[in-house]
């Protein structure tokens, strides 16, 4: 054995038989097989003991302990020498082309990169333009959904009513209409067939109950079978489910004949006369009540349906009617003559249809074609022209201010002029004709329309009151007055209606939006203090206030004139009435009782009832100061001259408006208690002169006043009073 390395056990002794060429040839394969084995597989070892280690083994195994074994040596020198030359020329041959080999691989990652780039550049590129085109194409997609959805919904509706019309065709539901003379276009065949049906009518009726109670199982989908949509959504018809399809198949036959009639050149299908369609939907409505309320009507109930009979069939025939007036309304738009015709007669129409009928407003009518934007403006513009032309016609005519019930007096109370009257029963009729309009803002505008009539109608009775300013007790200042007061009452009785009050609650919704009112306002509104009309009556009360006003002034000039004789009376001079033999008026009175009477008799004649009453009023307010200050207060009286004035005053002057009040002397406070001060006997004058001296702005002196009557006067004008009296004692007071 080779000895082994540093800290390696050492081998055994070799023979003394073995030669020393033996020695050196085992050296010499040790040195081989150490180039040979160890450069490839010893040398993961990484140090000599391990490599000395490895070929001891290697020979241990080729070898052995017997020296025999030794000449296989030169055997395995040779072997071990081409291993070690063909190893070497395979490293060399691998020497040379690994180089090649990665150069070439290199060269084909660099290429393979610059691919790469490319290709990433290219998706990059390609990814920017696939989304750009995606954005601009989500909208074509989006529509394109919606079409294919819409599409394939309409595949399955065709494939539904394919099976419905097969149903039909299946049914002899039309058949047993027809057998029952279905539809009734006369109302005599009507009344017949409801009251003498045929002999077999009983399995006829059993029949119609059954194919009616199919037909209405049918009724699945509202959207499936509707009526065809003909009515754009700008006429904003209320919503409503379709019409149940036994009684579409009742209105087939008459759908037909209407749209025959009324369509396209038939002679019957003429602008200018829509009241022949709208009295054929009438008519058959009537024609077929009976008949639905009698026989339809218990299938309905039976089948706990909540369907009206005759109000589902109603509601079918006015679609026809809708239809009919939406195709018209754009021909005669801008012909007032025909749109104002037109729109008479749907105003006709619409109130039979509903007092007569029961149609009710809830359901889609002739009033919801009419409040189409368009149409509605229109309409609005047509009223305002045609009420201003009845305006002026009204106010041009010869009998305007007179009253039509001027020979009845119980009627005549108001004392109503034509025009004026006329003029009201126009805004009334205004109202019936917008009443039964779907929406609450739309009644809002004609009720502006309305309120900007009667500031015309204001406007326009202003004028002709000033024409009439130097003549203000004339007649037709009177009836101007009147004709004011009348509207100022009719729109303040309107304005408690209950359609006026709802309006009012939603005028206030729309001024609370839009913050066009103060907060007092609204309160005002939304607590019921005003009204929607109060603007109007507001300058109406002004008008008629200054009229009246007018009117006092002027008889009060008149008065004054006539008062100034007994302005000039002495009245220090009068005998006493012991003196006379019966106390009469004072001459220099009579002008002034009798300017006095002939005007309130001619007023009271041309004013009404409530405008005479404030006409006196004033003027006897006006007169009791101009008396007090005037007479009394510019005079001196003695017993003869107070007790004059005050026979003139309670035995005349007082009842000339008896007829007028119960107690006219209340209407004279001034006058009425200057008599009582000065008509005061001797003792009773000097106790009050003490008292009011001595209790000057006291309690006594009020009750001792209050006790003679006297309530309205002041204690310094008692005082006054009490000096004017010339019949005093020579007491020195």
């Amino acid at each position: 054995m080779l000895p082994a390395g540093d800290g390696a056990e050492a081998p055994a002794a070799p023979r003394c038989s073995e030669s020393g060429d033996d020695r050196k040839a085992m050296e010499k394969s040790e040195i081989n097989v150490t180039a040979l084995v160890g450069c490839d597989q010893v040398s993961d070892g990484g140090d000599d003991a391990g490599l000395a280690s490895y070929v001891s083994t290697f020979i241990d195994k080729e070898v052995g302990h017997d020296l025999k074994s030794l000449k296989k040596l030169d055997k395995l020198i040779e072997q071990m020498t081409e291993n070690k030359m063909h190893l070497e020329e395979q490293v060399l041959t691998i020497s040379s082309e690994i180089p090649k080999r990665i150069q070439s691989a290199l060269k084909n990652a660099e290429e393979s990169k610059q691919f790469l780039n490319q290709f990433v550049e290219q998706e990059n590129h390609l990814l920017t333009s696939i989304n750009s085109h995606l954005l601009s194409a989500q909208p074509w997609m989006d529509d394109l959904g919606a079409m294919i959805s819409q599409i394939e919904e309409i595949g399955r509706h065709l494939s539904y009513l394919k099976w419905i019309s097969q149903i039909e065709e299946l049914s002899d539901f039309e058949e047993i209409l027809a057998q029952l003379h279905w539809p009734f276009i006369t109302p005599s065949q009507s009344q017949t067939t409801a009251v003498s049906w045929p002999a077999s009518s009983p399995e006829v009726y059993s029949h119609l109950e059954t194919l009616f109670c199919q037909l209405l199982k049918l009724q699945t989908s509202d959207e499936l079978l509707a009526e065809p949509k003909h009515l754009p959504e700008k006429y904003c018809l209320p919503a409503s489910p379709s019409v149940i399809l036994p009684i579409q198949i009742m209105l087939t036959p008459l759908q037909k004949r209407f749209r025959y009639h009324f369509r396209g050149n038939r002679q019957t299908n003429v602008l200018s006369k829509p009241e022949w369609y709208l009295a054929q939907i009438l008519m058959w409505i009537g024609n077929h009540t009976p008949f639905l309320d009698e026989k339809i009507q218990p299938i309905l109930d039976k089948a706990s349906s909540a369907v009206n009979a005759r109000l589902e069939f109603s509601r079918g025939l006015l679609m026809l009617v809708l239809e009919k007036l939406s195709n018209d309304i754009p021909c005669l738009l801008y012909d007032d003559s025909l749109f104002c015709h037109l729109v008479d007669e749907v105003l006709l129409f619409e109130r039979e249809l509903h007092s007569v009928h029961g149609y009710p407003d809830t359901f889609a009518n002739c009033m919801h074609i009419l409040s189409e934007e368009t149409c509605f403006q229109r309409w609005l513009t047509v009223e305002r022209k045609f009420a201003l032309q009845k305006m002026d016609s009204m106010l041009s005519s010869d009998a305007a201010w007179v009253s039509q019930y001027k020979d009845i007096t119980d009627v005549d109370e108001m004392k109503v002029p034509d025009c004026a009257e006329t003029f009201m029963t126009l805004l009334l009729v205004i109202t019936d004709r917008y009443k039964s309009l779907p929406t609450a803002s739309r009644k809002l505008q004609f009720l502006e329309l309305q309120k900007d009539l009667v500031d015309d109608f204001r406007i326009r009775l202003t004028q002709v009151m000033k024409e009439e300013t130097r003549a203000s007790l004339g007649f037709r200042y009177c009836a101007i007055l009147n004709a004011v007061n009348y509207i100022s009452t009719v729109l303040a009785d309107w304005a408690d209606n209950v359609f006026f009050l709802q309006l009012q609650q939603a005028a206030l919704e729309v001024f609370a939006e839009n913050n066009t009112l103060s907060k007092l306002e609204l309160g005002q509104l939304a607590s019921m203090e005003s009204s929607v009309f109060d603007d109007m009556i507001n300058l109406l009360e002004r008008l008629k206030h200054d009229m009246l006003t007018r009117q006092v002034d002027h008889v009060f000039r008149e008065v004054k004139d006539a008062a100034k004789l007994y302005k000039k009376e002495r009245w220090l001079s009068l005998p006493s009435q012991s003196e006379q033999a019966a106390p009469s008026l004072s001459s220099s009175a009579c002008p002034l009782l009798l300017t006095l009477r002939d005007r309130l008799l001619q007023l009271e004649q041309q004013l009404c009832f409530s405008l005479f009453k404030n006409f006196w009023q004033m003027l006897v307010e006006k007169l009791d100061v101009y008396i007090y200050q005037e007479v009394i207060l510019a005079n001196h009286f003695n017993e003869g001259g107070a007790a004059q004035l005050q026979f003139d005053m309670t035995r005349n002057l007082f009842p000339l408006f008896s007829h007028y009040c119960k107690r006219p002397e209340n209407y004279f406070k001034h006058v009425k208690e200057a008599c009582i001060v000065l008509n005061l006997s001797i003792g009773s004058a000097l106790l009050l002169k003490d008292v009011l001296q001595s209790a000057s702005g006291h309690p006594p002196a009020t009750a001792a006043l209050n006790e003679l009557g006297i309530y309205k006067l002041a204690q310094q004008d008692v005082d006054i009073l009490l000096n004017l009296r010339t019949n005093w004692p020579n007491t020195g007071k």
